[in-house]
């Protein structure tokens, strides 16, 4: 019995979780190209069977039988072949056994550097079966040590896995032996020919992964999450639909007394989170994400969105140096541009008054705004402004005085999206 090599097959299977039959090939293998380069006179049909159980090595050759002999490497003479097996005829092949003490000191380096080679292929497609398809899984593991400042190999038991430094927030700290979940991100390789885990504490489908563990709704896709955005160790968004008319999504994602909410965050050292429930109508979508503020003004372009809120609203809306707003456009999928309203009620009181020196005409016809009923102008006329100049020139805080109930920047808006059209 090889006890070495048994004791290897075991080794791999235990620790390496290498099927026998895999590192058996391998070695087999390396043996056959050892055989070749090692021992003279042997052909191209060299083949190696190493038994399982026992560890027994068996090399053979195959050569043909002739007559005469002309190429010694795959041939042997009739005379010669019936020394071995008398019952052979010329034109036959004979299978000749070579014990493995024919081995020299060179086959064993070229196996010893063959079989290297192999299992480490080896090992690397155990590691592709076994975490492959559990990629986008959150996984534990145990801080083993740091490499290249702050990126972290994680102990995973069979395997070592990589959290890189820039997969994991910049406020979290760990030390060696720290117990530590992440979502296995991928499996790649590597450029030695191996390959390696790839964690991630800071995608947004960890936060994602981590509410499907925790509401079992998630599971069963009763609920679903139709969009998340997230700034690593800050704040996640997340907008949230039922199937289930009969389930509210935002209430089953946060749980009775934010229990199931309450796990998620403690697991991200306090981030914020915000559950709001998803509309197909992006306009309902967006005040749902800005809730309880109030969107003032809209208007919608290619690549933006801006919006007027009013001026208590306005720091909640943009957060801590913009991160609300931008994750809000994120979500949009376009660029948030946010304005207070005295800010934007000071623009257009500025652009109505630059506009009433033009020497359009039409400002001296009589008054007709579009978008305003014909009771409203009427009203506007009686007080006074029966052009639109006039109503141009006028101070914002007339219009209310003169006319109870008439919002003068609402007319303002309208007169110079009228103003804009015309010219357009």
């Amino acid at each position: 019995m090889n006890k070495d090599l048994i004791a290897i097959f075991e080794y791999l299977e235990r620790e390496k979780g290498i099927k026998r039959e895999i590192v058996i090939n391998a070695i087999a293998e390396s043996l056959r190209a050892a055989a070749r380069k090692s021992i003279k006179g042997l052909g191209e049909k060299v083949s190696v069977e190493i038994h399982p159980k026992t560890g027994e090595i068996e090399v053979y050759t195959q050569k043909k039988i002739v007559e005469k002999v002309v190429n010694p490497q795959e041939e042997i003479s009739i005379e010669d072949a019936k020394a071995m097996e008398p019952e052979c005829q010329v034109g036959q092949w004979l299978e000749i056994a070579i014990t493995p003490q024919d081995f020299g000191r060179i086959a064993a380096q070229a196996a010893r550097q063959i079989i290297s080679q192999k299992l480490k292929g080896a090992e690397r497609d155990v590691i592709y079966e076994e975490y492959r398809h559990r990629a986008g899984e959150i996984i534990s593991g145990t801080v083993k040590r740091f490499i290249r400042g702050r990126t972290i190999v994680v102990d995973l038991g069979k395997v070592e896995a990589i959290l890189p430094e820039r997969n994991y927030p910049k406020l979290e700290r760990y030390n060696v032996g720290d117990k530590v979940q992440a979502l296995l991100y991928e499996v790649r390789d590597t450029e030695n020919g191996g390959a390696e885990v790839i964690l991630t504490r800071s995608h947004p489908e960890f936060v994602a992964a981590l509410f499907v563990q925790e509401v079992p709704e998630l599971h069963d896709k009763t609920v679903a999450i139709e969009k998340i955005v997230r700034d690593p160790g800050y704040r996640t968004k997340l907008a949230v639909r039922s199937y289930d008319s009969k389930v509210d999504p935002v209430g089953t994602c946060v749980g009775v007394r934010g229990t199931r909410i309450k796990n998620i965050i403690r697991e991200l050292n306090n981030e914020k989170i915000d559950v709001v429930p998803f509309s197909d109508d992006p306009i309902q979508l967006l005040q749902n994400l800005l809730a309880p503020a109030e969107v003032r003004k809209l208007k919608s372009f290619d690549h933006k969105i801006a919006i007027v809120v009013m001026d208590e609203d306005y720091p909640t809306v943009i957060g801590k140096k913009g991160m609300n707003a931008r994750l809000i456009g994120q979500m949009m999928e376009r660029d948030l541009e946010v304005q207070k309203l005295s800010e934007y009620q000071k623009i257009l009181a500025i652009h109505m008054a630059e506009l009433s020196d033009s020497e359009d005409p039409s400002f001296d016809e009589k008054i007709r705004i579009e978008g305003v009923s014909g009771l409203i102008t009427e009203s506007l006329a009686s007080a006074g402004f029966d052009t639109l100049r006039k109503l141009m020139k006028a101070e914002p805080s007339e219009i209310p005085s003169k006319v109870p109930g008439v919002n003068y920047y609402d007319l303002a808006d309208k007169v110079l999206e009228q103003t804009r059209k015309r010219k357009g």
